[in-house]
Order: structure tokens, then sequence, then C-alpha cells
């Protein structure tokens, strides 16, 4: 049998709606409480549906590539896009505050912000804030790994991204978008025909993190970011089962491996062009296409090897 409603300016009516008043306001403080971080529900409020990198605007999948390395070695980037999604939709709430008090694209609270905002990220604003991408981005990196991502298992993950947001929803959609987003991440070798030469997955893995002159090693972007030269030594490295050093600079790259004409190149061969004295190189990655660590103000990308690169002189070289 349905129940009358309850009539709310009346005797018990007015009690009992009172009662279920303090007891929701009760609820929400314990809720805010124990988030020691954000809010239990994103500032988006209900979440894009969505699992397609082309979904991230450039810019910040830029950042979650370079921070992620950067901020903390066992970390993937998709967690950090996958967090990034949840809280703001990449900076695309037109607000970017909750009820809580938490703030920016990362949604942090200023107090807990200041424990993960330096040092301060290339690029990034200096005194740092919560409201700028880049800080924001290193910083929720810096807290992940400092609650557990650093350990680089499951549980670890698990425990980091809890403490961003506590509750297990809130993980569960986490790992569910960083899936999502790392299931969807675009290998534009393989429809070159690169796909299935192992350095040049690796070069394909830093798409989107940005030039940064001196920049990388074998074991990632350091200073925020590759050069052209840091790029194929990363690459190189990893795709060869951490079997082969390169030397650092482009100039000595070309000596490196076996010489290889134009006509027999083949993806994850190395190509160093004479500019400004041999001075850059990339990866060949199929079908006319090469992976670039390009100049300041770009990102790693995969580019045409017809019309620019021509005009220069060759050599390619083959480390493997």
């Amino acid at each position: 049998m349905k129940r009358p409603a309850l009539a709310a300016g009346t005797g018990v009516g007015a009690a009992i709606v009172a009662l279920i008043g303090v007891l929701v306001l009760f609820v929400a403080a314990v809720a805010n409480g124990a988030a020691s971080h954000q809010q239990q529900t994103p500032a988006g409020g209900p979440i894009p549906a969505g699992g397609q990198v082309g979904d991230i605007p450039p810019q910040m999948l830029a950042l979650y590539r370079s921070a992620a390395p950067a901020a903390c070695r066992g970390l993937d980037w998709s967690v950090l896009a996958a967090i990034g999604k949840v809280e703001t939709d990449h900076g695309r709430h037109p607000t970017m505050r909750s009820s809580a008090g938490a703030v920016g694209p990362m949604q942090f609270l200023p107090s807990t912000f200041k424990g993960y905002a330096y040092p301060v990220p290339p690029g990034g604003a200096n005194p740092p804030t919560p409201w700028d991408a880049t800080d924001a981005v290193y910083a929720a990196a810096r807290m992940l790994c400092a609650n557990g991502a650093k350990a680089g298992t499951s549980q670890g993950l698990y425990r980091a991204i809890y403490s961003y947001n506590h509750a297990d929803w809130y993980v569960n959609k986490v790992l569910a978008q960083a899936r999502q987003y790392a299931s969807a991440a675009p290998r534009p070798g393989a429809a070159a025909g690169g796909g299935g030469s192992p350095i040049v997955r690796a070069a394909l893995d830093q798409l989107g993190v940005p030039y940064v002159w001196g920049g990388g090693n074998i074991n990632g972007p350091t200073d925020g970011g590759f050069d052209c030269s840091g790029l194929t030594s990363y690459a190189v490295y990893q795709g060869t089962g951490h079997k082969v050093v390169l030397p650092r600079t482009s100039q000595q790259q070309r000596n490196v491996g076996t010489a290889v004409s134009r006509d027999d190149m083949q993806p994850g061969d190395l190509i160093v062009f004479n500019k400004h004295g041999w001075g850059h190189v990339g990866i060949y990655a199929g079908g006319g296409r090469m992976v670039d660590a390009p100049r300041p103000g770009k990102s790693v990308e995969v580019i045409s090897l017809s019309g620019y690169w021509e005009g220069y002189a060759w050599s390619v070289r083959r480390v493997t």
C-alpha cells in the first residue's frame, strides 16, 4: 500500500523531515571529511562518456605523458589522464570548483596541493598554483607516487588512487577510464607499417611529450621532455630490451650500428640528418613517416619525410 506523503509543516511529519535534513547534513560532512584530497563527487558532475585518446585536449595529453614518467616512474600516463577526465573532463568544467573547496583541472584542495607543488615543473606557474594545468598535473603525479603508485603494482596503484579520493567507486571509475585510454592509444606507426618494431612502439609511447633541449635518456623524459637524440636513446634502449645504449648526441649516433640505404630502410632505423652538422635524428616508422622530437614549442609526433627533410643529407643506421 502506498504511504501518504508526510506534511512538512505539521506535527510528526515536520519532525521527521527535520531529522532527515540533519542526517543528510551529517552524511555530507562525513563524506567531505573522509576525502583528504578533494570532493567525493567530481566537480564535473556526471562523467562524460568516451575512452578515446582523441577526447583529450593536445595540451593536456602532452602534460599527462610528460608528468607521469618525470614525477613517478611506476605511474602510467593513462592513470593521470583518467583522473583528469573523471574530475573536470580535462579542464572543461565551467568553474573547476567543488563544493568541498577543491579547485583546478585536477581538483586539489589548496592545502593538499602545497605538499606536492615543488619543484616547479617546466612550463609551470611560479609560484605554483592548482589552477595551472602544468602545476596541477605534476602535483597529481607526485601525490599518486607518494601514496603507492611508484611500486608499479596493482595494489599500490589502487592505494594511490584511493588516497586521491577516498571512495572505492572512484578508484574503479578511474581504473576503467585508464584502461580505455591505454587500449585506445594511437599507434600511427602501425598504420604506416612500423607497428611491429619495438623501437617504434617505444617511441610512439612518448607521443605528446614536449620537446626539451637536452631532455631525455634511456629511462624516459628528463626536465619534462625529450630532445631528438634523447628520444632515440630512450626508444632504442627500451625497444632492444635494455641491450643497446646509444651515445647521447645526434652527431655521435650517426656512427652507431650498420649503415643502410634509404631504399632498404626498415621501421626502427635511425635517420640522422645533416642539419647544421648532422644535428637532427629521428626514428623511421615505416610508410615514409618518422617519429620525431622536433624543436622547442613542439612535442613528440609522427611526421612525413617528404618535403622538408628531403632537402638534407641522410645517414640511416640500423642498431639491432
